[in-house]
């Protein structure tokens, strides 16, 4: 068996308290899906099990009738991973929720950075619940609420039917503007289904694609592409594209800046973005990337979370399809005009 095939999936689920993280999670603890997740909550207080649904339980580890756990995080998150995959029985997946404030960056980070923990597991999708509601008032007093939506590669849009459908629209718009390639999902009461936020192998490069075949469509309406494939849109005179429309939408400090180009010499191309997640990291939430190498007959995907960067080779490029380069920025404080000159600079000649 593969790596990939022994590790086990993990999904980070971010989103404000009052978003329905619990709904969801308790939708996992107690619907007969005939799998068995793993729930790894942070304080067991804030997540209200029904009792009548645990089999057993010690300190940290309740198990539910439905075979799945909930297990609290009180300390170090490695630590309780590592309880995890040495109990018997295998997980289909883990769930690790993260605190309304918390930033799922270093949760997401813990996934690829710890050699013990990355040799069981595998970062499977972050998911950021959002109430349609309280989002405006959210972004408002808080930058973790824009993280989360900026990181996310699902954001599971919740509690619609308290809005109207211009709210619902404008909601929409401004998630759009902060995340232009993250999955959104309406629901209300988290009703969304489990497959849609459960094994979405996001990080998985090789399967990202597959289950996500808008994987790099930065929804942009606003671009008119001349045959040379550059874009034409007009900047405004701080440089930013027009089509991060994140500007129209106030509180909104999120941009994300996509660039198109034909084939990359790989000799310029990965001293390139390795300088630029070096010195940008720390402004840069993800970045993704289909890039055409000069000399490779195969599609080369790309993706990163500040500075860590993961690149694979995906498959061959097919009969006829136009070998060209795309990469979205996601982050803060991104000179546009910088990333795209520079990225124009690493063209094959």
């Amino acid at each position: 068996m593969s790596d990939a095939q022994t590790q086990i999936p993990v999904t980070v689920l971010t989103g404000y308290l009052g978003a329905g993280k619990t709904t969801l999670l308790n939708r996992i603890l107690s619907e007969n899906h005939g799998k068995r997740y793993a729930v790894i909550v942070n304080e067991f207080g804030e997540i209200g099990i029904d009792n009548d649904l645990i089999v057993e339980s010690d300190e940290e580890i309740y198990e539910m009738n439905n075979g799945c756990i909930c297990c609290t995080v009180r300390g170090d998150l490695i630590r309780v991973v590592e309880g995890l995959m040495r109990r018997p029985g295998r997980f289909d997946a883990i769930v690790v929720e993260t605190t309304g404030l918390a930033d799922p960056v270093p949760v997401a980070q813990t996934f690829f950075m710890d050699d013990d923990v990355r040799s069981k597991t595998r970062l499977d999708a972050v998911v950021a619940l959002v109430d349609a509601k309280h989002l405006p008032l959210r972004l408002k007093d808080s930058r973790e609420a824009e993280d989360q939506i900026a990181f996310a590669d699902v954001v599971v849009l919740n509690k619609t039917d308290l809005v109207t459908s211009e709210e619902l629209a404008k909601v929409e718009a401004t998630i759009r503007a902060i995340n232009p390639a993250a999955k959104i999902h309406r629901t209300t009461r988290a009703g969304v289904d489990l497959t849609e936020v459960l094994d979405r192998g996001a990080f998985d490069l090789s399967r990202a694609l597959e289950n996500d075949p808008h994987f790099l469509e930065v929804h942009d309406d606003h671009d008119h592409h001349d045959h040379d494939g550059h874009d034409h849109h007009h900047h405004d005179h701080d440089g930013h594209d027009h089509h991060a429309h994140a500007s129209d939408i106030h509180d909104v400090t999120v941009q994300s800046v996509s660039l198109r180009g034909g084939e990359m010499d790989p000799k310029k191309f990965f001293p390139w973005i390795e300088k630029i997640t070096q010195m940008e990291g720390p402004n840069i939430l993800r970045l993704k990337g289909i890039i055409a190498l000069k000399g490779d007959d195969e599609r080369y995907l790309i993706q990163g979370v500040h500075m860590i960067i993961e690149g694979d080779h995906q498959r061959a490029w097919k009969d006829g399809e136009k070998h060209e380069s795309r990469l979205v920025f996601i982050g803060r404080e991104l000179d546009a005009e910088r990333l795209k000159k520079s990225f124009d600079a690493c063209q094959a000649a």
